[in-house]
């Protein structure tokens, strides 16, 4: 079944971003964000969730995020839009023609 979606709705600009390790020459590394690409994009606030840890709640905010398809996109990138930040978990050609990307976000919520 082919997904009907209008593309004129992709009106945020995102940066999709890498993590890469510099080693620090005593074993560890830093850890930083290369920027690999820059896409329009539709996002869909999906879910939220408030958990504690460590006394303080946390929320979470989970998104589905809407790209033209393109090779490279993977769990453990992430998005950004200006400040903010959306950690990729999973990535899916909704109707499996090529043609779009859906990848499944969470947004930390200061």
């Amino acid at each position: 079944m082919v997904v009907f979606f209008d593309p004129g709705q992709m009106t945020a600009r995102l940066s999709l971003e890498e993590q890469t390790s510099t080693p620090d020459g005593q074993g560890g590394g830093t850890v930083s964000w290369m920027e690999t690409a820059a896409m329009w994009a539709k996002i869909e606030p999906v879910s939220t969730s408030l958990v504690e840890r460590a006394g303080a709640e946390i929320g979470t905010i989970t998104h589905r995020i809407w790209l033209r398809f393109r090779e490279g996109v993977s769990a453990g990138q992430r998005l950004r839009k200006g400040a903010r930040l959306f950690a990729i978990k999973l990535v899916q050609d909704p109707d499996e023609t090529g043609r779009y990307l859906t990848c499944l976000c969470e947004e930390d919520a200061a």
